[in-house]
């Protein structure tokens, strides 16, 4: 056969090949392309919606309170889909389009979670309803399910009792302990001495101390504002003014207390230094102490689904943290049960990633009711270390499924986390104050500086004030942030144990220790008594 004839046979071959491998590859490149593009404004657009609740509720005060905080998170879905509907204008999606391929928003919270999603309007039968009311009986509604708390069931012997977990070492137990029926809560803490009235954690002594911070006095320029001493008592602050008067502000109003009240927290709280610090370790090793004695005993295996069941996962299989004979809440050899690793941990994670997934993978796989899309939706898997994000720290999950990006599906999710939240005191949430200035607390060298105190991150961020009905901001702390720690991170060093990188620098743990017992007793927790006896 000739050259020439083998040449057009290997042309009439390839060529086809060749078209069809070349429309294959721009159509592989172009599908890669969307899910990048899709990828960027759903994590835009959740990063949008967290914004939108942390402005609304860092000068909320009443933020912990559940209606408001609903009010806060429908309004943060609302800007999730606005944000969503205008990325996608230009794909030829509008908001009402777009909802038909978002299944789920969940927010994780500090002791549970919210699912937003589609449902249906349930009222019962014998619920009368007018014509103009804002939703009728089986209608279908997209809003947010039942509050969710990381809760588990335990059952042992003449132990039945209910302990609801939370992004922290603070936990509540509620039930029967033998006769009794109980109804506790507090933080588990080891590493506590206290001798003589003499509080040391780990190793490091818990001492008074005199805080303060600025607030907004007057609307006059030349008296703005004024540093006040303050005590922070279940989620509100109460500062003294003139060494006579007590106020707290809500919601940008400053409300004084009556004379009688604010002699009474004059001489309670005000008469010495703050000791709030010194009452979170006291309460934590009080707390620890019952658990142990009462609930030593419970393992892995005492978790009860809501049938009194061993708990399995969709396969029939044991979950993973959730099953075996380690003992919860018993003292380790050599660990702490606030260390990451400690057999608490493990389960207390185990718990609350359990009680996302079992709810999550419910909801999601119910919107193909819901939904006008052709697409069966599921739950996809959230890598280890989105999971470690949401256990750690408050977050929002957002989905996305069933949009054509070439040759399949998108089906996406993002997760961004709200690292400025009133709501929870995370081990790296607290920032050391030095001179004029505020750094993280593994800044190079920071232990070598005098006059170290921390406080809440929250707590450098602008607060509103409310005068004669206009609107005013002031930052409580005038100290400046690190650029190099605080922003860029290039003056930081690593660690795996905060516990661990602290242990040979003293005036730092003082300084951090003492800042994140005072800020967690000071915060709003339900059943906690750190309330004040009117």
């Amino acid at each position: 056969m000739k050259l020439q004839n083998l040449a057009i046979i290997f042309i009439v071959i390839m060529l086809p090949i060749s078209i069809v491998l070349s429309a294959y590859t721009r159509n592989q490149i172009k599908t890669l392309n969307l899910q990048t593009s899709y990828d960027s404004k759903l994590v835009n657009s959740t990063y949008d919606a967290v914004k939108a609740f942390q402005i609304n509720t860092l000068s909320n005060t009443s933020s912990d309170v559940a209606s408001s905080k609903m009010r806060d998170i429908k309004a943060s879905a609302n800007v999730f889909f606005d944000s969503v509907a205008n990325s996608f204008g230009l794909s030829g999606y509008n908001a009402d389009t777009i909802k038909n391929y978002v299944p789920a928003l969940v927010y994780t919270l500090y002791d549970g979670y919210y699912i937003y999603s589609p449902y249906t309007n349930n009222l019962g039968e014998d619920i009368t309803l007018y014509n103009n009311s804002t939703y009728q009986n089986g209608q279908t509604v997209q809003g947010l399910k039942p509050y969710v708390y990381y809760s588990c069931r335990y059952i042992k012997g003449n132990i039945d009792v209910v302990i609801t977990y939370t992004l922290d070492n603070y936990i509540t137990v509620q039930g029967k302990v033998g006769e009794n029926y109980v109804n506790k809560s507090g933080y588990l803490l080891d590493n506590i001495d206290i001798t003589n009235d003499i509080v040391k954690y780990r190793n490091v002594e818990i001492e008074k101390e005199n805080i303060q911070e600025r607030v907004i006095i007057d609307d006059d320029e030349s008296k703005k504002t004024a540093i006040y001493p303050y005590v922070q008592l279940n989620g509100v602050k109460y500062y003294l003014e003139n060494d006579e008067k007590i106020f707290s502000v809500v919601n940008g109003e400053k409300m004084y207390l009556s004379n009688n009240l604010a002699e009474k927290y004059r001489n309670d709280y005000f008469n010495d230094d703050n000791d709030s610090a010194i009452n979170y370790y006291k309460k934590a090793k009080e707390f620890t102490d019952w658990v142990r004695d009462n609930l030593g005993d419970l393992k892995y295996s005492d978790a009860k689904n809501e049938n009194g069941e061993s708990i399995t996962d969709s396969d029939g299989k044991s979950v993973n943290g959730l099953y075996g004979n380690t003992l919860i809440f018993k003292k380790q050899d050599g660990k702490s049960i606030e260390d990451e690793d400690s057999n608490f941990n493990e389960h207390r994670i185990a718990v609350i990633r359990y009680a996302i997934q079992k709810n999550l993978s419910i909801a999601i796989a119910n919107f193909n009711d819901y939904s006008n899309s052709n697409n069966e939706f599921q739950m996809p898997n959230l890598s280890e270390t989105d999971w470690y994000r949401i256990i750690h720290h408050p977050s929002l999950i957002s989905f996305l499924q069933g949009l054509a990006i070439g040759g399949k599906m998108y089906n996406g999710y993002a997760v961004i986390t709200n690292d400025k939240t009133q709501e929870v005191v995370s081990e790296d949430s607290i920032f050391i104050v030095n001179g004029d200035q505020y750094s993280r607390v593994n800044e190079k060298g920071l232990n070598d500086k005098e006059d170290l105190i921390g406080y809440f991150n929250v707590d450098f961020e602008k607060k509103l004030y409310r005068i004669n009905d206009e609107n005013y901001y002031c930052y409580p702390h005038d100290e400046l942030g690190s650029y190099s720690s605080i922003v860029n991170q290039t003056s930081v060093e690593s660690y795996t144990s905060i516990y661990d990188y602290l242990s040979d620098k003293p005036d730092l743990a003082k300084a951090y220790y003492t800042a994140l017992g005072r800020e967690r007793y000071g915060m709003y927790r339900v059943n906690y008594d750190n309330y004040i006896n009117n």
